[in-house]
């Protein structure tokens, strides 16, 4: 999985996004004052090769990794401990793409190419979207999203698109067959993995350090193997102590429900805890997306995660910094008149916001937080938003 280096010159495709999130320049001078607010030379733009994927090390704690072993015989070997897989990273800005509209397959594709999406080419994609349940969207991910991510991995030259998930609330794949997923999937030639059905190897165990989980949790294997992991997550609320479900929360579909070896429930150890939205938090300590997708067009801003009061937001946004995804989520929920949980208080002390800053998985503040857009309607209605962000 990689990211994106500041350092590194900008491709041609880059710098004309750059210069559409500053109004389009087109004179000299709006030159320079896009270069002056980019904070780069304009000399080193004018490169026309491709960036390569970059790898970062973590500058933060790592959790223990142990490999999950089926039931122990006395023919098998004991697990194994090894170095985390985590390559997350905190950034010193993180640019979310910002697009209103009320057409979620255009809005996504767009949100998507305002970032480097040429490391793509050739690599095996993790696809994670939110199959928590088969409830239409904003319970789960919509058809057209999904189409629209694949079609647009495809067309930059993806190897292998991967798509797989755990539900919450039934069985994984009835709920993915209900989606029309599997239909998609033969139609467009993506593969995919019901997590319930992986087998206990296929699980790695990680324990943060101080991390609320009792023993840790185990990860689905396939997610840290990925040379691209993309996740695409909702807008809504949670009544059931999350308080809100975006991107962090949408890691937990990553997580087993049980072990496979002693039958511990992880999600009720989850759900039961005074703990879990720092939980929450420190299950994204286990790897780091390479890009986000979240489909604001309706969201819930009461209930949820299956049903509840539904508003029409319009929007769709994209980014790699989770912290700034979910944080700029929470704004949107408060302008289109959330009163839950999630409306109390600053943005950043919110607790899945507060842990995952603690853990430097993103930016620390709502001024680090960059919208990208690409219209007068879409850089209004983010003005809005940073508003209730920076309040």
């Amino acid at each position: 999985m990689s990211t994106s280096n500041k350092n590194n010159p900008f491709t041609r495709r880059e710098f004309l996004q750059l210069l559409t999130t500053v109004g389009g320049a087109t004179a000299l001078s709006s030159f320079l004052q896009a270069c002056s607010q980019a904070g780069i030379d304009p000399t080193s733009i004018l490169t026309t090769e491709t960036r390569q994927p970059t790898k970062h090390p973590t500058d933060r704690p790592k959790p223990t990794e142990t490999v999950l072993q089926e039931p122990v015989n006395s023919e098998q070997s004991t697990p194994t401990t090894t170095e985390s897989p985590a390559k997350a990273f905190i950034q010193n800005t993180a640019q979310i793409a910002f697009i209103k509209t009320s057409d979620r397959a255009q809005g996504v594709r767009q949100a998507m190419e305002m970032f480097n999406l040429d490391g793509i080419y050739g690599q095996n994609v993790f696809l994670k979207p939110n199959f928590n349940s088969a409830a239409p969207t904003p319970g789960s991910t919509h058809p057209d999203v999904l189409r629209s991510i694949v079609l647009t991995l495809q067309e930059y030259g993806a190897n292998q698109i991967t798509v797989g998930d755990r539900s919450g609330m039934g069985d994984t794949r009835k709920a993915m067959k209900q989606l029309g997923v599997f239909d998609l999937a033969e139609e467009l030639g993506f593969k995919t993995i019901v997590f319930d059905e992986l087998l206990a190897n296929q699980w790695v165990m990680l324990q943060p350090e101080k991390s609320h989980w009792k023993s840790g949790f185990p990860f689905a294997k396939p997610c840290l193997e990925a040379d691209f992991l993309i996740q695409t997550c909702c807008l809504k609320t949670h009544r059931h102590g999350g308080h809100f479900t975006m991107s962090l929360k949408n890691t937990v579909g990553m997580v087993a429900k049980d072990n496979l070896v002693d039958n511990h429930d992880f999600m009720r150890e989850l759900h039961s805890s005074p703990h879990q939205r720092r939980m929450i938090a420190e299950i994204n300590t286990a790897y780091s997306p390479d890009l986000i997708v979240l489909d604001g067009v309706e969201a819930f801003i009461d209930g949820g995660p299956a049903k509840g009061k539904k508003a029409f937001s319009e929007v769709v946004l994209a980014g790699k910094d989770r912290v700034a995804i979910d944080a700029v989520g929470v704004a949107l929920l408060r302008y289109h008149g959330c009163k839950t949980e999630a409306a109390k208080g600053k943005v950043f002390q919110q607790d899945q916001i507060k842990r995952a800053v603690h853990l430097r998985l993103g930016v620390d503040s709502p001024e680090k937080i960059n919208f990208l857009t690409a219209d007068a309607d879409s850089a209004a209605y983010a003005e809005k938003i940073k508003e209730i962000l920076n309040a």
